[in-house]
């Protein structure tokens, strides 16, 4: 029987809040936009004012804090045609909709929201052109938004449009859906049987790339969504940002990619927190994370230690590989200057680095001093 689940779109709708604190947020959602629903609201304790599922989810007063950019990492530089940017040689993403089951506070992507439609592909003829052309690309980032928003037919019609491209072996879609609204995968028979045909008939491979943030989003039900994606053949990966007071703590981060090894999610990628507007309040020091990140991987086994820590910088994705007394190290996982292919990279260390760009600002200080 499909479930309706209601989305909320006001903060008047949640009872749990006391009126005062909604006058109060009423602040921050003039400036960035909300959105919930049912299901991921039922998650929340809401006996308990850190309930990470909360934070995430439910506006905060900190967010008006100033900081950062709306465009961190100068995704807009690398928009080849609306909607698709195309940064590294082998990879096309497709911003297909501006729209989320529900808005993650930490969003990396809030300028979608606030300028709408002015990056999304609401004609996908021209992306399609721009890929044919691009005989390079083999695989697509299919984001937003979160495309499992979409209807399944405009799924269906960007899928079945991908799968005539030849050079096209691999299609993603990042995901928070699994997470925040399960019911919309367990209960659309119909989603299941167009991954099932991709999968099966296309000679291509579809990959479902969630966002599980925290374990308590791990829930019975999420499990029951993610078994019936994986039977459809297919592969189910994970990436979170380490988020301040949610999972920047080595137990719960080490329960997070442990509970998806168990299930058959792939720990993928833990992203540095990108310094955007209205994420101060998220973001960690780097050097910080490093022993977060290396302490919850030391616990678990090989499956869930396969997870990198990386950023992604306007240059490329860059990980973040360790430190020592004095040093820290990087090296490009991915770089948009094919001469950064790989290359390693050693700074003095900067304990209130949040982003890399802390580490070259300071040897240019140097430079200019020097």
């Amino acid at each position: 029987m499909e479930r309706k689940i209601n989305y909320i779109i006001k903060l008047d709708h949640i009872k749990e809040l006391s009126e005062e604190e909604k006058k109060k947020l009423k602040k921050v959602t003039e400036k960035f936009d909300f959105r919930t629903n049912e299901y991921y609201l039922s998650l929340i304790d809401w006996t308990d004012p850190n309930d990470p599922i909360r934070k995430i989810s439910i506006p905060s007063l900190e967010e008006l804090e100033v900081w950062g950019k709306l465009d961190a990492s100068n995704e807009q530089n690398y928009m080849k045609v609306k909607g698709l940017e195309h940064k590294y040689s082998d990879t096309a993403v497709v911003l297909v909709t501006n729209v989320c089951a529900m808005y993650c506070r930490f969003c990396f992507r809030k300028r979608l929201f606030i300028n709408k439609g002015a990056e999304i592909a609401l004609d996908i003829s021209k992306i399609m052109e721009y890929i044919r052309e691009h005989t390079e690309i083999n695989n697509i980032l299919l984001t937003g938004g979160d495309p499992l928003v979409l209807t399944t037919s405009k799924l269906e019609k960007i899928l079945k449009e991908l799968s005539t491209i030849p050079h096209v072996k691999i299609v993603r879609i990042g995901s928070k859906v699994p997470a925040s609204n399960p019911h919309r995968i367990i209960d659309d028979p119909e989603l299941l049987n167009l991954f099932e045909w991709f999968n099966t008939y296309t000679g291509k491979k579809l990959y479902l790339m969630c966002h599980f943030n925290h374990p308590k989003e791990i829930t019975e039900v999420a499990k029951k969504a993610i078994s019936l994606v994986q039977k459809t053949g297919t592969i189910t990966f994970n990436q979170t940002p380490i988020l301040k007071n949610i999972n920047n703590n080595a137990e719960i981060l080490k329960t997070l990619i442990e509970n998806l090894s168990f299930i058959g999610v792939v720990p993928y990628y833990v992203f540095q927190c990108r310094p955007v507007v209205g994420n101060k309040m998220f973001s960690t020091k780097i050097e910080d994370t490093i022993d977060i990140v290396e302490k919850a991987r030391s616990q678990v086994s090989g499956l869930a230690a396969k997870v990198r820590y990386v950023m992604s910088h306007a240059t490329g994705k860059i990980e973040i590989l360790g430190k020592t007394k004095e040093h820290v190290f990087f090296r490009y996982h991915r770089a948009a200057d094919p001469e950064n292919n790989g290359k390693f990279m050693v700074f003095k260390r900067n304990p209130e680095a949040y982003w890399f760009d802390d580490y070259t600002e300071l040897i240019e200080e140097y430079k200019a001093t020097a």
